[in-house]
């Protein structure tokens, strides 16, 4: 696993330096007197600092029959809003800017993608009649992405689409519904579809800087408890509200039925997260979640240390 020293010093120092005194010298127009933040020493610097992971506005988009840079087995975050053209947003171009700022319609959109957790979720840009921005705070929290809104430089956990810091503490954005497939899905059920252009910045799109992450014994930048049951900390798990399936149940029984909603694997996505280039990493197939009326929910497919840390008192869908 190839994981920068930059971060791991940021580890060490991050620790130290998680009071809110010490990041107002750094987000003067930020709010600390209002969070919903308990524990300062939970929250981490991740290395590169504001807007060092240069989150994108506007993106160009292309037929997915003119794409030929991205291979079938690719991990796409999958968009489809009704009466509006499907959207592919390439974890390729997610791995190195994490926040997709877009337009679908009506509808501004923040697609996301967190590395370290594996959480892949879409959310609607719209709070109480403002439309919000979102960049990328350097910040980690479980592990887990914090983001923040440039109009209000309020901080929000991406995990939970919950404002953490600032003016919007404790505003929830709406989890549009959305899922990670393989290239190959996303083009063979939308022939139509566009797919996010390649961005004009210079970045190794379709390398992996985390080789061998979703692999590894422990969770990078995470010093919290293990998830129970036995159940490895970077397992993927299907996230429906507070319920977590874990992967390995799901793959080996295809489709599960229960708690009102329907999970369906199916093989055929490459993980993001296991070899040097994103196209040759194992099959860690794909989930989409339906509720019996056949209609798509939000869900996310994270690891497992991360929904429990998030969800410490979630429950576990273990095989009956």
């Amino acid at each position: 696993m190839r994981l920068t020293l930059a971060l791991c010093f940021g580890l060490l120092c991050g620790a130290a330096r998680a009071d809110p005194a010490f990041w107002k010298h750094e987000w003067p127009e930020t709010d600390f007197s209002t969070s919903s933040v308990t524990n300062w020493v939970e929250i981490i610097s991740g290395g590169p600092p504001k807007d060092g992971i240069p989150a994108l506005s506007d993106p160009r988009f292309i037929p997915v029959a003119q794409e030929t840079r991205i291979e079938d087995r690719e991990p796409v975050i999958a968009l489809e809003i009704a009466g509006e053209v499907p959207r592919a947003y390439p974890i390729r171009y997610l791995t190195w800017h994490e926040i997709v700022n877009d337009v679908v319609g009506d509808v501004p959109v923040a697609v996301t993608f967190c590395p370290l957790c594996n959480s892949a979720l879409a959310f609607d840009r719209r709070v109480e009649g403002q439309m919000l921005t979102f960049g990328v705070s350097g910040k980690l929290r479980n592990s887990d992405m914090v983001m923040y809104d440039r109009e209000t430089q309020s901080w929000w956990q991406q995990a939970l689409g919950q404002g953490i810091v600032g003016e919007m503490t404790g505003v929830r954005l709406a989890h549009l519904p959305s899922w990670m497939e393989d290239f190959a899905g996303f083009k063979a059920r939308n022939p139509d579809g566009l797919v996010m252009d390649e961005p004009e910045w210079n970045r190794p799109y379709g390398r992996n800087p985390y080789r061998g992450y979703d692999t590894s014994h422990r969770p990078f930048l995470y010093s919290g408890e293990v998830p129970p049951h036995g159940i490895p900390p970077l397992m993927r798990v299907v996230r429906v509200g507070d319920r977590a399936w874990p992967m390995d149940r799901l793959a080996a029984e295809g489709v599960i039925r229960e708690a009102g909603v329907v999970l369906e694997w199916t093989p055929g996505q490459a993980s993001a997260l296991d070899a040097e280039t994103i196209a040759a990493g194992r099959d860690v197939g794909s989930v989409r979640v339906r509720d019996a009326a056949g209609r798509d929910q939000p869900h996310d497919v994270m690891f497992a240390f991360a929904f429990h840390a998030f969800w410490p008192e979630g429950e576990w869908m273990l095989a009956r």
